[in-house]
């Protein structure tokens, strides 16, 4: 039973604790998580709704309460498809999606300038991600080992980026 990101970003979360909905959206804020999952906090509900679809989360004894106050659980099924989406992202290399090609890939549309001061501005953008996202860090200490990786490796994307991007200035390439 294959689970998309964002459902196993949710599934992970609840397998890590049992949550309720804004507990969730609390977590994914705290952590950045929206950095690098396209979930809204709209679609926390929807996604829950799914995963107890699916056998994957529950909710025991669920009171006539709000929405906002169920309190889901990870089933064993859960866990067991979490361990196994785990593994699959961690092992299988994915391609690149990333919309940056798409721009790269269509530099024949631009101007003569347009391109190293559209990098430059980008540049900009990183090294205040690059910031925020180390903040964001550093005000969660000390973070599960998890959260850890993944600042981890956020932070190391943002760096190979921002090197890219600072020798296609240097180098200029932009035409």
């Amino acid at each position: 039973m294959k689970t998309t990101p964002a459902e196993l970003t949710v599934l992970g979360l609840v397998v890590e604790r049992p949550r309720h909905g804004y507990d969730l959206e609390r977590v994914i804020e705290e952590r950045g998580v929206r950095r690098w999952a396209d979930i809204g906090f709209s679609s926390i509900y929807y996604l829950l709704a799914k995963l107890e679809g699916r056998g994957l989360v529950h909710v025991p004894d669920a009171p006539a309460a709000a929405r906002s106050r169920r309190v889901f659980h990870a089933t064993d099924e859960g866990r067991r498809a979490a361990r196994e989406g785990v593994l699959a992202l961690l092992r299988d290399p994915a391609g690149v999606t990333h919309p940056l090609l798409v721009g790269v890939a269509n530099l024949d549309l631009l101007a003569p300038g347009e391109y190293p001061r559209a990098l430059a501005a980008r540049l900009a953008r990183v090294e205040e991600a690059l910031a925020s996202v180390r903040a964001a860090q550093d005000a969660q200490e000390p973070l599960p080992h998890a959260a850890h990786e993944v600042f981890s490796y956020s932070i190391s994307l943002l760096e190979a980026e921002r090197t890219w991007l600072a020798r296609r200035a240097r180098d200029d390439h932009g035409r």
